[in-house]
């Protein structure tokens, strides 16, 4: 059997810059003195005159790339997801999205994946955070493949686009040529009518391998990929719920006001059903292995599958 690919979404966006950056001239990157952990030292490397390192100025950097996209050109602006949801929140607020600028965000090193940087970097709140901004988009990709088409995908979109980025290098789920990529579309990756996985981000395989393991048992776990998180796929949530009654939301964020709220919030108001909402319970991370925590916050494929059992019965 074939080792499974696997590419950080951190690099995948890197890589789909320099795309952007050789197909449209008015793309424009910016960093904060990240460009080596963030990868965009791909694009400054191509396009030097295109780049923009503001230091370890992330607010300040927001500031200037508001101002970029009122001269009509597209900017990028690349840190930490805790420094970009986190210090620079007002700007991006502010400067950004109340004046609905076209500026795109690209958060890397997002959730408890980030390791041995430990809770001051294991940003779980980003989601959070940029799902209160009025008009902000938030797309949150699986994989290689969904990364590169996110980032094409905000840049035709018009006005501010948060992309939520990993530094693990996770699994290539999206190699298929039926795949294709909608903003504010949700994808069904697997049918089953005894209950819904809804996962985001790297939490995808970790779901797709749960629900293979509940397969085995006997239980048929439908599985929708939900890459938009903002605006969100209303539709195929509430299809969902009348068809297999229980739903499952799995993030590597805060449960509190991440994809599993989202979900929760579409359902109370359209059709209320039982939600299991597995992610970060309140705490801060810690330093450790990236794959390690996952297994202890219960976010990789045994975790979700015991929780899932419990949730069940």
């Amino acid at each position: 059997m074939s080792e499974v690919k696997k590419i950080a979404t951190r690099e995948s966006y890197a890589s789909a810059l320099v795309e952007l950056g050789k197909k449209y001239d008015n793309v424009v990157v910016l960093d904060a003195d990240l460009a080596g952990a963030t990868k965009t030292v791909k694009f400054q490397k191509e396009f030097p005159e295109r780049f923009i390192d503001c230091g370890i100025a992330e607010s300040n950097m927001m500031g200037v790339a508001a101002g970029i996209a009122s001269t009509g050109k597209v900017p990028f602006a690349s840190t930490f997801a805790m420094f970009a949801a986190g210090r620079a929140f007002e700007q991006v607020r502010n400067s950004i999205g109340y004046t609905k600028l076209n500026v795109k965000i690209g958060a890397t090193h997002a959730g408890i994946s980030v390791g041995e940087d430990g809770a001051s970097h294991q940003c779980n709140e980003d989601i959070a955070l940029m799902r209160t901004i009025p008009g902000m988009v938030i797309i949150n990709p699986s994989d290689d493949i969904e990364a590169k088409a996110a980032v094409f995908a905000a840049y035709e979109h018009y006005g501010p686009v948060y992309m939520r980025f990993g530094r693990l290098a996770v699994p290539v789920i999206n190699d298929n040529p039926d795949y294709k990529f909608e903003l504010g579309k949700g994808i069904t990756l697997r049918e089953g009518n005894d209950l819904t996985i809804i996962a985001t981000g790297l939490c995808v395989s970790a779901a797709l391998e749960a629900a293979d393991q509940l397969k085995a048992e006997g239980i048929n776990a439908r599985v929708i990929n939900i890459h938009t998180i903002k605006p969100i796929d209303e539709d195929i949530i509430i299809k969902a719920a009348k068809e297999t009654g229980k739903i499952v939301v799995v993030e590597e964020h805060s449960i509190i006001g991440g994809l599993g709220s989202a979900v929760s919030e579409v359902l109370s108001e359209n059709y209320p059903t039982l939600v299991k909402r597995i992610g970060i319970r309140d705490v801060f991370g810690e330093s450790g292995p990236a794959v390690q925590l996952l297994k202890k916050y219960g976010l990789d494929a045994e975790g979700i599958y015991k929780q899932v059992k419990e949730f069940l019965q």
